[in-house]
């Protein structure tokens, strides 16, 4: 075997065992990351215009374990995706992969739930309130001393007998946009961070 063919053989194992990893994305996709990776690999393994399966081992050694680099480009495909449909579901399915990657994405992750989430609540007391006018709503509730604390109910059981709703009728309108402006903001919070991130992570290409 010439030297050659050693270095041809080790990349090729490499990109055979990365091209498996990408069996979740789209066939074109995988195909073209494969092939500017070989590129990729070729140009950096060159020595006086020849490559070398020492030149290969440093090149594949710069880029790290086949699992962890289709790990990165299985994420990155996804947070692309999220951006372009801007769906909050998909975009919560990819933070959900950025945050087994990095501190950074858990982060990202955590604030958007947050932030979807009491949207969410805010809609849905608004629509709620047609069906329960008298409990639904935002609640000043007695606590301790003479503290109080602030309750969104959505109906559900018998209004507090010690408490006061505060908005009435007006948290409908207040709701519905308290919660359409929560979500959007926080769509475009986590597409804000996922274009950063890729930005700072762009991965090898050809």
């Amino acid at each position: 075997m010439t030297m050659a063919d050693e270095a041809n053989q080790k990349m090729e194992a490499y990109l055979g065992k990365l091209r498996q990893r990408l069996r979740g994305m789209n066939d074109d996709d995988a195909r073209e990351i494969v092939e500017e990776l070989r590129s990729h690999i070729r140009d950096k393994a060159a020595a006086s215009g020849q490559m070398t399966a020492e030149g290969v081992d440093r090149a594949l050694a710069s880029l790290g374990s086949p699992e962890d680099l289709a790990s990165q480009y299985m994420t990155d495909d996804l947070l692309a995706r999220a951006v372009v449909s801007r769906s909050p579901l998909r975009i919560v399915q990819s933070l959900f992969r950025w945050a087994s990657l990095s501190i950074a994405g858990l982060v990202v992750l955590l604030c958007s739930i947050v932030g979807y989430f009491l949207g969410a609540v805010f809609i849905v007391v608004a629509a709620l309130k047609p069906f329960h006018p008298g409990t639904a709503g935002l609640w000043r509730l007695p606590s301790r001393a003479d503290d109080f604390e602030l309750s969104v109910r959505l109906g559900f059981g018998s209004a507090p007998g010690s408490g006061r709703e505060l908005l009435g009728w007006w948290i409908v309108p207040i709701g519905l946009g308290a919660g359409c402006a929560l979500v959007m903001l926080t769509t475009r919070f986590a597409i804000w961070c996922v274009r950063q991130y890729r930005k700072s992570r762009a991965l090898p290409r050809g």
